[in-house]
């Protein structure tokens, strides 16, 4: 099974909760040519405010641009794990996490035909080590 874990650093920025702030984000980071493996925003309760994450932000015109629009990077200690799909992979890797005692602050996970993709948010940079070892021994398929 193919698996990636790697260390991702999330460009984040509160916003007030109204249509078409997203585009209006997007705009100069599109014309920097911002090539996103995930966008994420939501609202939080209550309403009126709401949050946009991006990842990932690099090189100086992408980067010149998220900043120009006032987003910064986040301190969630975060991962982006990619890999084949197979039925109760996820589970494996919510409790091997879980079994070390280590908290998942922040989960988006979907499956595009065979591969999955999931972004996990972690406590601290230490949490996120150690899950991302678990992460690819979760995933190794089981010996028959």
């Amino acid at each position: 099974m193919a698996l990636t874990v790697k260390k991702a650093v999330f460009w984040r920025k509160e916003v007030e909760d109204r249509p078409g702030v997203l585009a209006e984000i997007l705009e100069p980071l599109a014309q920097a040519r911002a090539d996103f493996k995930a966008v994420v925003g939501y609202a939080f309760p209550g309403g009126g405010r709401a949050a946009i994450n991006l990842y990932p932000v690099t090189g100086a015109k992408v980067t010149a641009a998220a900043r120009g629009q006032g987003l910064a990077a986040d301190a969630t200690a975060t991962l982006l794990v990619e890999g084949d799909d197979r039925p109760g992979l996820g589970r494996a890797i919510a409790g091997a996490i879980s079994g070390a005692g280590i908290n998942i602050r922040l989960v988006i996970a979907q499956v595009v035909g065979r591969r999955f993709s999931a972004i996990l948010g972690f406590e601290s940079e230490a949490d996120a080590r150690k899950a991302s070892t678990l992460i690819k021994k979760a995933a190794r398929p089981a010996r028959r």
